[in-house]
């Protein structure tokens, strides 16, 4: 192929999955809109049609399901059935949501979201930063902040503030160094708007690592935001009830873990149940679960699932998900109204409060394993608890490329593997100490790298948009450096992504990535 022609190959909309290497590809379909990916892992696999379920998975991005068929279940509905009290509406506290960034949809006043550093691989695209391309973003936002009179949709919190740090692409790709720069910038960045300081970070995110929490990287980040006063909601994994381990960072013993709760669409807690694609674990099991199963949000519409899921569709402004991400999207939003309440609380009296009140499951595995659901009203009746969680503090001293897991970000063909972040060489002993003492990110940079502009800029989002930057030099050790052919002609439309769908083996991974949302 020519080099015109290999440049027009690469600025189709570019395919970025989390996992190890294969090949993807999906035409267009008639009228204009892509088509859902087929994904091939090694050999063949067959694609999920828009009305299928994709297999369950405990790694990446936690949604499960965008095309349930099960009873709607209204955020308002939860917030009767939680007790959240009539006047909060989280005012004062700042939610960071590191995700797929935030479409300013109706149902998200520009005045409470603010665009923190996007941090993704489409940083690089200048007419898809900070966009939510996978619409997994602007849901868990919704659900946390969103208010919709014209289509009678509210969030657990509509007065929050809304820090959104982009991290995944349009499907879903992140590497562990990206979420662990993520963390770092929300606690350098925590106190930037003093009326709002930023109080709890809601993580749909985890890997499948198997090491151990005492030493992992990604449960030492969280774990210096929980002692720098922030609340870290982290879903638990969808890897069903047979699984014996949580998600990483989940499994850590310091922050919220979350699982998803099937409420059969009522009111009250007789006949809840534990969802059967809830992670669960006799070692370090969740803190606590919440309604989960078909929560109705708000629609990014053309995004990847909006496109790959018409079914899930509420109208023309809402869409149905269901997994532990929606159910940490719950409790994140249920904390802001706690902390809105009583600011003086710390993160271990939150999560004390949140586990002692909680509703006992009375059927299944929930009963079985002690399991309780989210009580707020419970929760702002009980006094302040003492003390401080006991658990041994991670040292983060181990392996990076441990904390992927199995899952791998790739680039012409070459995976991201080792002690290396998207950059260059990760020193892991420098890393811990500069991200105890906050300065791992100097302005722009994190680590050494330019990853992000040095300020806030810019009109978008009530005036504040953290500045840009081109990352430069090699992406890792044998790949081509980042080259403007490499990000240039993906473009949104407003109602859909155009152009050609995916590029061929551009970017590359073994598995599509809405599963891999909690």
């Amino acid at each position: 192929m020519s080099r015109d022609g290999t440049r027009a190959a690469r600025r189709g909309r570019w395919l970025a999955t989390i996992g190890a290497l294969a090949v993807v590809a999906a035409p267009a379909v008639p009228g204009g809109l892509p088509a859902p990916p087929a994904a091939l892992a090694g050999a063949v696999q067959t694609a999920h049609p828009p009305s299928a379920r994709p297999p369950f998975d405990g790694g990446g991005w936690q949604s499960t399901d965008w095309s349930s068929t099960a009873t709607a279940t209204k955020v308002s509905d939860i917030a009767a059935m939680i007790g959240a009290p009539s006047g909060s509406d989280g005012s004062g506290v700042g939610v960071a949501l590191i995700d797929t960034g935030v479409v300013q949809v109706p149902g998200l006043p520009a005045a409470q979201v603010v665009n923190g550093p996007d941090l993704s691989f489409e940083s690089q695209g200048d007419t898809v930063r900070y966009l939510d391309t996978f619409g997994h973003g602007t849901h868990m936002a919704g659900i946390i902040i969103g208010d919709d009179p014209a289509s009678g949709f509210r969030g657990l919190a509509p007065k929050a503030k809304l820090t959104s740090v982009k991290v995944g692409t349009a499907h879903g790709a992140v590497d562990v160094s990206q979420m662990i720069a993520a963390v770092d910038w929300v606690v350098a960045h925590r106190n930037d708007d003093p009326a709002n300081p930023i109080r709890v970070i809601n993580l749909a995110y985890g890997s499948n690592s198997s090491q151990p929490a005492l030493v992992d990287p990604l449960t030492y980040a969280v774990e210096n935001a929980w002692r720098n006063g922030i609340v870290v909601v982290v879903a638990g994994g969808n890897g069903s009830t047979r699984s014996s381990n949580l998600s990483n960072p989940a499994y850590d013993p310091f922050v919220l873990s979350v699982g998803s709760a099937s409420t059969k669409g009522t009111r009250d807690y007789a006949d809840d149940e534990l969802s059967l694609f809830s992670s669960v674990s006799n070692l370090r099991n969740v803190d606590l679960l919440a309604p989960g199963e078909s929560i109705v949000s708000l629609r990014d519409p053309g995004s990847s699932i909006d496109t790959a899921f018409p079914i899930a569709r509420v109208g023309d402004r809402l869409f149905k998900g269901t997994g532990s991400s929606q159910a940490t999207a719950v409790v994140s939003g249920a904390v802001a109204l706690l902390l809105q309440n009583r600011p003086d609380l710390t993160p271990d009296q939150v999560k004390a409060l949140l586990k002692a009140s909680a509703t006992p499951l009375t059927k299944g595995k929930a009963a079985t394993m002690r399991l309780g659901e989210l009580n707020l009203a419970a929760a702002l009746s009980r006094s302040t608890p003492s003390g401080t969680q006991a658990a041994m503090r991670s040292m983060g001293l181990g392996s990076l490329e441990m904390s992927r897991g199995s899952l791998h970000v790739s680039r012409n063909g070459l995976p991201l593997v080792g002690e290396v972040s998207l950059f260059g060489p990760f020193n892991v002993a420098d890393w811990t100490y500069r991200s105890a003492a906050r300065t791992a990110w100097n302005g722009g940079v994190w680590m050494g790298y330019r990853m992000a502009g040095d300020g806030w800029t810019g009109s978008s989002w009530a005036s504040r948009t953290w500045a840009s930057a081109a990352w430069p030099g090699r992406p890792w050790a044998g790949a081509s450096a980042w080259a403007d052919d490499d990000w240039s002609k993906h473009y949104w439309t407003g109602t859909y992504w155009a152009g050609t769908y995916w590029a061929g083996t551009y970017w590359a991974g073994d598995k599509w990535s809405s599963k891999h949302w909690k």
